[in-house]
């Protein structure tokens, strides 16, 4: 880093903080203006905001160790959610638009009623704005400072502040951006967020492009990349068409147990699988349900289409350049360092950062939205002033960003907590679907739901062993009682737990059995709740047809329409996905076929756009 770079990053700091002090008297109106923008968001800068928030620091180097380690087709642990990410587009947005809510817990209340249901927004909103959020950046923090360390930051400007340092140094990264994001509430965060996604992207790109220079172009690395590498690291899916018959790849880079958890069981079992939080404020903040929609589309094509192929390119350089790297995850920074000039490298510096600070200000103002409006506003003051009630969220903002920094001392491998992450979100994910569509789902299952996810996803971490292991150093005196557990929790990580398809498999089933028997065992929302609900989104589907008869109330949804609208609008997005993948990594078969995939379902998704049904 020379002092232009410097300069660079210095100016970007003060443009992010110049734009979110311009915007802070858009927030300090409302709960509304500083949580959902005043629900005024036009589909292009929440669809980017959405996008943007997905792109951490952490992603091109979670991607560089994913194709590093288990090849391109190892991305399906992520791609996988494209499929709940477009039945968001066609099945969820406009209900959630319609629910006018500022946050996803507040919908329990709406959805359930009596005491159970307060529990359940009391306690979703704790679990998601403190543990699950603070692992959250944690997480981010972590790869901010791989980064650091990779690019030698600290050394070019002739200081060596240790781990200790360099983790509060990110620290001091996010106190600017809580400065930004507590002053402006939602809108400077995604105003900040449109040019820093694009910032980002200049930068992957710009990375890939200098990479494959360096190798002697494409055609030059994809005969390289697989000499390296024992794993078929090029396939785009882990089997293969041989005779008409499915064959699953002795060089694959995943099991075939964990494919089908991705493809059969993940998407849907995730806590995510009906939107998302932080996916669902800005779908609340947009101007009308048709916006909101457009926002979904908005956000899959950037985030599919455009920004998977950069991050894989740059890896499978860093696979040629680096075969010997021990730390796959490193492979992005060091090409950044070793092969990028004055100005290029500041300017993709800033990139980072820029993807950084966009994910950690988005979980500020999404962990303190629930901190706001789901404990203080609902349990601790409901006649709270609306200035009183940004004061708090100001002050939830600080407490969010704190817990953060706690947890980024504790973070050590990014896929580890990345699959952390996943693991305790597993679960719940088929109540927050039914529950939309079958009156018979009630408060008690879905916070059962929640609970039993979250727990098993902990116990089949590696946190059990962690703490246990540092109670007996602490009290050595508890050796003899805790060693048989410990010994246990490892017998399960090695024998049981090891693949991770199959614990998420486990703890998906395990959930499921205990939901299922809690609401039976309970009764069901009184028919006033329901039929409130019901008027509020009007879904569609036979699960809501003893409310249609007594409310007398057609629905807004077309739910078999929809559906097929999905499936059309899915093939689209993974057909326009794999045949810009196919003619970059000279697989012209594959995006041939891709391409012509993905032409009859975009012609067969306007037919259906175009054509009304009737229920």
């Amino acid at each position: 880093m020379q002092l232009i770079d410097w300069l660079i990053v210095l100016l970007y700091f003060i443009v992010t903080m110049g734009l979110g002090l311009y915007l802070s008297q858009r927030a300090a109106q409302s709960l509304t203006d500083f949580f959902v923008s005043g629900r005024s968001l036009p589909w292009w800068l929440a669809g980017t905001s959405m996008a943007a928030t997905t792109f951490s620091i952490d992603t091109p180097l979670y991607i560089c160790g994913v194709v590093g380690s288990r090849g391109i087709a190892g991305n399906w642990e992520w791609w996988n959610f494209g499929i709940a990410h477009i039945i968001l587009i066609y099945i969820f947005a406009r209900l959630w638009r319609r629910s006018h809510i500022v946050t996803d817990a507040e919908l329990t209340e709406m959805r359930y009623g009596g005491e159970t249901a307060a529990i359940l927004r009391g306690t979703k909103a704790f679990l998601f704005a403190v543990p699950i959020n603070c692992i959250g950046i944690g997480y981010a923090m972590l790869a901010m400072i791989k980064v650091v360390d990779a690019l030698e930051l600290w050394e070019s400007l002739g200081l060596n502040p240790g781990d200790n340092g360099k983790i509060w140094s990110v620290i001091a990264i996010s106190v600017f951006v809580l400065l930004y994001s507590g002053f402006s509430g939602l809108w400077g965060v995604v105003a900040t967020d449109f040019f820093q996604f694009f910032l980002g992207l200049s930068g992957a790109i710009i990375v890939a492009i200098v990479a494959v220079n360096h190798v002697g172009g494409i055609h030059q690395l994809i005969p390289q990349v697989q000499q390296v590498t024992d794993i078929d690291v090029l396939s785009f899916f882990p089997f293969s068409f041989s005779n008409g018959t499915l064959t699953w790849s002795d060089a694959a880079g995943i099991t075939a147990t964990t494919f089908s958890a991705y493809m059969l069981v993940q998407w849907w079992s995730f806590r995510r699988s009906d939107g998302g939080g932080e996916f669902i404020q800005r779908i609340a903040a947009a101007k009308d349900e048709a916006e909101a929609a457009k926002a979904t589309w908005w956000f899959n094509i950037l985030h599919y289409i455009i920004r998977t192929w950069p991050w894989i390119v740059v890896a499978l350089v860093a696979m040629v350049i680096y075969p010997d790297l021990g730390d796959r995850e490193l492979g992005y920074p060091k090409l950044m360092l070793d092969f990028l000039p004055p100005v290029l490298l500041g300017l993709v510096v800033t990139s980072l950062i820029a993807a950084f600070m966009s994910t950690v200000s988005t979980s500020i103002n999404w962990g303190a939205s629930y901190l706001t409006n789901d404990l203080y506003l609902r349990f601790f003051n409901p006649n709270a002033t609306q200035q009183e009630l940004v004061t708090v969220g100001r002050v939830a903002s600080i407490i969010v960003t704190v817990f953060g920094g706690l947890a980024a001392f504790f973070a050590s491998d990014i896929r580890s907590v990345f699959r952390l992450v996943i693991a305790i979100g597993t679960g719940p994910g088929l109540v927050l679907v039914l529950r939309w569509f079958w009156w018979r789902i009630n408060a008690a299952a879905e916070l059962t739901a929640m609970l039993s996810g979250f727990i098993f996803g902990i116990l089949t971490s590696d946190i059990p062993e962690t703490v246990i292991n540092g109670v007996i150093n602490v009290f050595p005196f508890t050796d003899s009682l805790l060693s048989p557990v410990l010994d246990f929790q490892s017998f399960l990580n090695e024998q049981l737990f090891s693949d991770f398809g199959i614990r998420l498999v486990i703890i998906s089933l395990v959930t499921f059995i205990l939901w299922s028997t809690v609401m039976y065992l309970t009764p069901p929302e009184s028919d006033t709740i329901l039929d409130k609900f019901y008027l509020l989104v009007r879904p569609g589907g036979i699960g809501w047809s003893r409310q249609r008869k007594r409310t007398g109330v057609a629905p807004l949804q077309n739910l078999t329409q929809d559906l097929l609208k999905a499936i059309a609008a899915l093939l689209l997005l993974f057909g326009l996905m794999f045949s810009t993948g196919g003619f970059l990594l000279l697989q012209p078969l594959t995006g041939w076929l891709s391409l012509i995939v993905a032409v009859v379902s975009g012609f067969g998704l306007r037919k259906l756009s175009r054509k009304t049904i009737i229920e």
